[in-house]
């Protein structure tokens, strides 16, 4: 999509380096959304976006499979959404979303990333003021006229609208996510949408101009899309 679009989408630095990891993250998240809800896509519809995503992914409809009879299975393994804020090298900051069984496990092996490279674990609501928690969708197929008449149709409110010769981007407050998808898909089912979800983007980007920052911001970055735990990785430096 749009170049400033796509540097974000690069400093966002999304977790998923292979394909075992991406069928863990995903595997996770709808067993996740299946125990939380109903683990039926037709009713619960945060299940069926992450099945949506999954497939996108190319994940195995086994893997799908498996997770939503696991949480319908009521086992007693409990797999919890939790989020670590912490600041890296230079002026650089993080937010770090995880799903665990293990919450002690977790936060040590995240916290000892940051240790690694000279970085801290902050306390909640450290970093996450530095970032807006936003709904973005990239689609191709569409104009921006379109996009706006749909928008104003059922009333829906956006922060920001890039637009280039392949599609629109729209940005809008993440508890706009859900109005919005329904929105787009009544009005245009056939959209193709390059991205489709809940994100964190930094207010301020900050640039690491020391050779040695970026060393240790590379490593630190990589160390936590080798956790298991780890889903999404956030952070304000621009590449």
């Amino acid at each position: 999509m749009g170049r400033a679009f796509e540097v974000r989408k690069v400093a966002m630095a999304k977790t998923a380096a292979t394909k075992s990891k991406l069928y863990a993250k995903f595997g996770r998240e709808i067993y996740l959304a299946a125990k939380s809800g109903t683990p039926d896509p037709d009713t619960n519809q945060t299940l069926k976006r992450m099945i949506e995503k999954a497939k996108k992914e190319q994940v195995p409809a086994d893997v799908i499979k498996r997770n939503i009879d696991k949480a319908k299975g009521g086992g007693e393994d409990n797999m919890s959404s939790i989020r670590y804020e912490g600041f890296g090298p230079g002026n650089s900051m993080f937010i770090v979303e995880c799903l665990t069984d293990n919450v002690n496990r977790t936060i040590s092996e995240v916290r000892n990333c940051f240790t690694k490279t000279g970085g801290k674990l902050g306390i909640s609501g450290s970093v996450v003021h530095q970032f807006n928690h936003q709904a973005v969708f990239s689609m191709k197929g569409i104009t921006e006229d379109e996009v706006l008449e749909i928008l104003v149709l059922n009333d829906l409110d956006v922060s920001d609208i890039e637009t280039d010769e392949e599609g629109v981007t729209i940005y809008s407050d993440a508890t706009n996510f859900s109005a919005i998808r329904i929105a787009f898909n009544e009005a245009r089912p056939e959209l193709d949408y390059d991205t489709e979800q809940i994100m964190w983007l930094p207010i301020m980007e900050t640039t690491l101009d020391a050779e040695e920052d970026m060393e240790k911001f590379e490593r630190l970055t990589n160390m936590l899309d080798e956790l298991d735990d780890v889903q999404d990785v956030y952070h304000n430096v621009s590449l």
